[in-house]
C-alpha cells in the first residue's frame, strides 16, 4: 500500500513540475535543456523553486496540503474511547488519561508507540520519514 501511494505521490510531483536546466537557468518541457541539450535536469516546482529528484517536492505537497497526525491526541482519543473519563481513588477524582501519564509515564509511551505501530500495520497510517510524520491513509488517497 506504501508503495502505491508513494508512487502516486511521485507522479503527482511529476505532474506539478517542470525539468529546469540549472546550468541555463531555463525550464525544459520536452524533458531537454532548450540551450544545451542536457538531459540532466531538476524539477522546478512554481512559486518554490528547483532542486534533483522530487522528494522535496512531496514533502512540500504533503506540508501544504496534509495535516500530520497529532499521535499523542489520536493516542488520548483511543484511551479515552475504551476507559472512562474520570478515575476514583477513595474520596478523589481524576482525569484518567492524566493520572496515567503521570503514574507511569515510560508505560505510556510503550503503550502509544504500539498503537501507533498497530496504526500503521494495519495501513490506516502511512510514514514517508521513518515515523517522524504520520498521515491517514484516506487523506492520502483524497490528495
Amino acid at each position: 500500500m506504501k508503495n502505491e501511494i508513494q508512487e502516486k505521490l511521485e507522479q503527482l510531483a511529476f505532474d506539478c513540475t517542470t525539468a529546469f536546466c540549472y546550468g541555463c537557468y531555463v525550464k525544459a518541457n520536452k524533458g531537454v535543456c532548450p540551450q544545451c541539450n542536457s538531459d540532466d535536469l531538476m524539477r522546478h516546482l512554481e512559486g518554490v523553486g528547483c532542486e534533483w529528484g522530487t522528494d522535496w517536492v512531496i514533502k512540500h505537497i504533503l506540508q501544504e496540503e496534509l495535516t500530520e497526525i497529532d499521535t499523542d491526541e489520536v493516542f488520548e482519543e483511543s484511551i479515552r474511547g475504551s476507559y472512562s473519563e474520570v478515575t476514583e481513588v477513595g474520596w478523589m477524582k481524576f482525569d484518567t488519561i492524566d493520572l496515567m501519564k503521570s503514574q507511569d509515564p515510560i508505560s505510556w509511551r510503550i503503550a502509544k508507540d504500539e498503537y501507533i505501530d498497530y496504526l500503521e500495520q494495519d495501513e490506516e497510517i502511512v510514514s514517508f520519514d521513518g515515523g517522524s510524520n504520520y498521515y491517514w491513509k484516506h487523506d492520502l488517497e483524497s490528495l
